[in-house]
């Protein structure tokens, strides 16, 4: 009754270190994304709120590009598209050779400019909740323009945020089971080479779920921790 969980023990015949490793692979790879997608995306909705036409209509074009394309398509595009580039680029030099993109560097670009692309909205809806006076009570206490954005802006953007910007982590979440296409080993991938090895699907995509609903939940927690943080911060500048 109990042989087919068996294998998903860590032992001889089991797969769960594989499994574990790939679960690795997932949320390394969602992590790696942040540092790229979230200040990239502040940056796309400053430039959407720019008096100058240029920025706005270069936030615009980035946004309407990786939010309508595919993340499948936008990941082959990147990880086929730089090695093609940089291989003309280097014939263009003088250099004959075959190039290859690591597959974990490749995801974390596309999945870092896509997140940039929906959370740029975030933060522009973020922006919208901010009264116009915000700077100009800054710069009475003498602070520069920067320094108002980084003291006064930006913790009452990051706590408006938090809620979006935590659907947007869960999306990235699942799209990284699309790695698997530039055979990357995530999960979702080594989910797929046990159940060809074993023939018990169910078995295996029963544990997937519950690995990313560990995640989900895990994540959540986090998020949950992060707006009563950034809130009790809030009601302490008020008090």
């Amino acid at each position: 009754m109990l042989e087919p969980f068996s294998l998903l023990l860590f032992g001889d015949g089991g797969w769960g270190l594989a499994l574990l490793a790939g679960a690795l692979v997932t949320i390394s790879l969602a992590l790696c994304c942040l540092p790229l997608g979230l200040p990239l995306g502040l940056l796309v909705a400053v430039a959407a709120r720019s008096n100058k036409r240029l920025p706005r209509a270069l936030s615009t074009v980035f946004a309407t590009v990786f939010r309508g394309l595919p993340e499948l398509l936008t990941l082959l595009i990147v990880y086929y598209g730089c090695q093609i580039a940089l291989q003309k680029l280097l014939a263009h030099w003088g250099y004959s050779t075959e190039v290859s993109i690591n597959a974990f560097f490749a995801a974390v670009l596309a999945f870092g400019l896509v997140f940039a692309a929906f959370s740029s909205q975030v933060w522009l809806a973020a922006f919208k909740t901010l009264g116009k006076g915000q700077y100009e009570a800054a710069g009475v206490l003498g602070l520069s323009r920067w320094q108002s954005f980084r003291k006064v802006i930006l913790p009452q953007l990051v706590r408006v945020a938090l809620p979006g910007l935590s659907n947007n982590w869960l999306t990235l979440l699942k799209d990284t089971s699309l790695v698997s296409t530039i055979s990357l080993v995530d999960l979702m991938r080594q989910t797929n080479l046990a159940v060809s090895a074993t023939k018990e699907p169910m078995l295996f995509y029963f544990a997937a779920c519950l690995l990313y609903l560990f995640f989900s939940a895990l994540s959540g927690r986090v998020f949950s921790f992060a707006e009563r943080h950034y809130s009790y911060g809030q009601r302490s500048a008020q008090s």
